[in-house]
C-alpha cells in the first residue's frame, strides 16, 4: 500500500511510510509505530530491493517498488533475517555483540 500511495498518489515514500505507522498509532493511542522510550520495540530493517530502480529504498518506492526485508525485531529480539518472501534487500543488517 505505501509503494502504492507513494508511486500513483504522488506521496513522497517517507511520507507514505509515516501514514502507516506513526499516524497511524498517535490516532488509535497504540504502543507501537512509534521509535521512543515507552514504546514497544518492534521495528522492521528495509533498504532498496536488490536489482530496483532509484538510488535510495525511498527514490525505489516512489517508482512502485516493494522495500526489501533485511531484518525483523520484536521485543528487541532478533526475529529473522532476510525476508524469503519479499524481494532482498540490497544491503543486509549485521547483529554486532
Amino acid at each position: 500500500m505505501v509503494a502504492m500511495l507513494s508511486a500513483f498518489g504522488n506521496v513522497p515514500a517517507e511520507k507514505a511510510f509515516c501514514f502507516g505507522h506513526g499516524n497511524t498509532s498517535r490516532q488509535r493511542n497504540l504502543n507501537t509505530g512509534i521509535i521512543e522510550a515507552g514504546y514497544a520495540a518492534d521495528f522492521v530493517l528495509l533498504d532498496k530491493a536488490q536489482h530496483a530502480p532509484g538510488k535510495t529504498m525511498l527514490e525505489s518506492v516512489q517508482l512502485g517498488n516493494l522495500p526489501g526485508v533485511g531484518m525483523t525485531v520484536i521485543d528487541g529480539e532478533i526475529t529473522s533475517g532476510r525476508s524469503r518472501n519479499t524481494p532482498p534487500a540490497d544491503r543486509l543488517p549485521e547483529h554486532v555483540k
